[in-house]
């Protein structure tokens, strides 16, 4: 699709502050005082937003589908001067102008059209719908334009246009970039992290717009006033709540967060909102006093029904948030604060991440480079010894590495022909045999057996490809996020989680589809698929993934393909041999096969994958691991080698 008519689907959420209020503008003093505890805070996006499309355009402009804003349009040359004078004069649309002036002045891009389809976000209620249309704008920008940024970059380019205009807004407002995640920002002078956080269980939350007003600007100008220094008993009260007092908070809500224990997570936000009243309110007790908001705290009618509750964004009485027991009691909560309040409460219930619980090995290629020995014994049957002393055929190894991730539901796609042979694999031997054999390896022959309680066969009856394959097992993964490994390679970890757990783990954390990673020689490229992209992480092991390039030249991918780290300016990473695909995978390969669209005669995975990545976006994860190749003489030589040996 010729890039200047490409169309982009953008969705951003407003975004909840769980805890740790104020933290991000009190954590930025620390370039001044050293002595101020870093800011920490979790922030979660919300399940409401604003939902857009976008196109390229010779100019900047804004126009609506939904009735609150039908007449309303707005469109401007991308001339920085123009923009940065309507940010200055303030108004909703002066956060798109302080935006796009922003990467006007930092990158060569022409203008963008966004056509606002939906918004069901509450604005000026303390869920940060500028945050939400300003990092809109910078993904627009980001995506149309190939900036290759990452979502932290997004957040940046979010937060500097914002600051074009009068709201001056705090740093971890544009943590909707994340979606409808809880994450940890910290704060430490001018330095942001963002590191994803792992539900164990729902929390069913409970935001009402307390109806009220509050001065945003009082609060801040009146909390600033302690900083950077406490020169009084109320100063040092204000530094110890948002500073060591606000650390312990935060540090105690992710264990709770991550154990599953919600109970004590309600009461957290009790006790966090005492502190805060009591050593944060009286630096401005005209505006934190909030009656109303603490009528909502105090109310008794709602404790049968949750298990906490507090402010949100700067205090005040803007909006108030409730920790409901479970689904049921969410909804009472709705229903009293509606009737008996008069306020119009909405929902949102933060899920764990969709349990990667499910494997697929593609083995049904006859191994034409393994030929003839693959005439009389399958490439995934060759043995390798493994680390543990026992000689073991390849496709053992990768199904006890599985389990030991935890990975119980396999799925091997095998011809038709082929699955007396499997079984085979699984039977029992003879007890005259098995009485020979040494404990350790009685205890692994015992393993095997059981292995056929956790193997599903899927049949690929015509060979149309790696991708062709993988859609087999379509009914197998339903729906569900699937991890994907090749039959003729096997992983050996340099950590304490073995490779599949590193990419299960992954998965939790970011729920997109994975590509894993290793670093390979320049002159290697031709072999691989080439992957580039910009860091999404400081320990530089995730890549939010920019193109997926199938055997690139050296020369193409010494133009278009390094990607720069802390210690090598130049790097290229090629896949590693598994991958996370999701159901947004399977629906792309589908319309491939459907479509006919073919790579080199085949239905392949990386096309699908490519399409996926532009569409809803894709991750890449360096293993902290080695992997080793089965599928080329030489290469199962080498492996045959040096195996486990590092």
């Amino acid at each position: 699709m010729d890039n200047n008519s490409e169309k982009i689907d953008l969705f951003v959420p407003g975004r909840l502050c769980l805890i740790g209020e104020h933290s991000d503008w009190a954590g930025l003093y620390k370039t001044i005082n050293s002595e101020i505890v870093s800011g920490c805070a979790i922030v979660t996006g919300i399940e409401q937003g604003i939902y857009a499309r976008a196109v390229r355009s010779d100019e900047f402009s804004i126009d609506y589908e939904i009735s609150q804003f039908k007449d309303s349009l707005f469109n401007c040359p991308m001339d920085c001067e123009k923009l940065k004078q309507i940010a200055k004069d303030g108004g909703f649309f002066s956060y798109c102008a302080g935006v796009a002036s922003y990467i006007k002045e930092h990158y060569n891009v022409g203008g963008v059209h966004i056509t606002i389809t939906k918004m069901d976000l509450p604005i000026k209620s303390g869920l940060s719908s500028s945050a939400a249309i300003c990092v809109l704008v910078a993904r627009a920008f980001n995506l149309l334009y190939k900036l290759n940024c990452n979502t932290m970059g997004e957040m940046f380019m979010a937060y500097y246009g914002e600051q074009r205009t009068p709201s001056r807004c705090g740093r971890l407002d544009q943590a909707c970039a994340y979606g409808v995640k809880p994450v940890e920002m910290v704060f430490d002078g001018n330095e942001i992290s963002v590191k994803p956080l792992v539900l164990k269980k729902e929390m069913h939350f409970v935001i009402a717009d307390l109806k009220s007003h509050k001065n945003t600007i009082k609060i801040l100008g009146d909390l600033n006033r302690s900083f950077p220094f406490a020169e009084s008993e109320l100063d040092k009260n204000v530094h110890d709540a948002l500073g060591p007092d606000n650390k312990k908070f935060v540090t105690k809500a992710i264990e709770f967060m991550e154990q599953g224990d919600n109970e004590s997570f309600g009461k957290l936000m009790i006790e966090y909102q005492k502190n805060f009243d009591k050593k944060v309110m009286p630096a401005c007790p005209s505006e934190l006093e909030a009656p109303i908001l603490h009528s909502i705290l105090f109310d008794e009618n709602l404790k049968k029904w949750i298990y906490g509750a507090k402010g949100v964004g700067s205090q005040g009485d803007g909006t108030v948030q409730i920790l409901a027991k479970d689904e049921q009691c969410q909804k009472q909560v709705v229903e009293y604060l509606k009737k008996e309040k008069g306020l119009e409460p909405f929902t949102l219930t933060l899920r764990p991440p969709k349990k990667l619980g499910k494997a697929v090995i593609p083995v049904a290629g006859f191994g034409t480079r393994m030929f003839p020995v693959t005439k009389y014994l399958k490439k995934d049957f060759l043995p390798v010894m493994d680390t543990d002393g026992i000689l073991k055929p390849v496709i053992l190894i990768l199904l006890e590495q599985l389990m030991n991730a935890g990975i119980e539901d396999i799925c091997l796609v095998i011809d038709e022909n082929e699955k007396p042979l499997y079984d085979s694999l699984f039977k029992s031997i003879p007890k005259e045999y098995y009485d020979k054999l040494s404990d350790n390896k009685k205890k692994y022959e015992d393993f095997v057996e059981l292995l056929k309680n956790h193997i599903t066969y899927v049949f690929q009856k015509e060979k149309k490809g790696f991708g062709h394959a993988v859609y087999q097992t379509l009914d197998f993964a339903s729906g569900e996020p699937v991890l994907l490994l090749l039959g003729d390679m096997i992983y050996h970890t340099l950590s304490e989680k073995n490779c599949m757990e590193q990419m299960i783990k992954v998965y939790e954390e970011y729920e997109k589809p994975i590509i894993s990673m290793q670093k390979v020689d320049k002159q290697d490229v031709i072999h691989y698929g080439i992957m580039t992209g910009s860091w999404d992480n400081k320990e530089q092991t995730i890549l939010k993934l920019g193109s997926i390039i199938e055997k690139p030249t050296v020369d193409y991918a010494e133009d278009y393909l390094s990607v720069a780290t802390i210690k090598d300016k130049e790097n290229y990473y090629a896949v590693f041999g598994q991958y996370v695909i999701t159901k947004d995978v399977y629906e792309q390969l589908g319309k491939n096969i459907e479509n006919n669209v073919l790579e080199k005669g085949e239905i392949q995975l990386t096309t699908a994958l490519e399409q996926v990545r532009e569409r809803t976006g894709m991750i890449g994860y360096v293993v902290n691991g080695i992997s080793y190749d089965v599928g080329l003489p030489e290469k199962y030589i080498e492996t045959v080698k040096n195996y486990g040996k590092k």
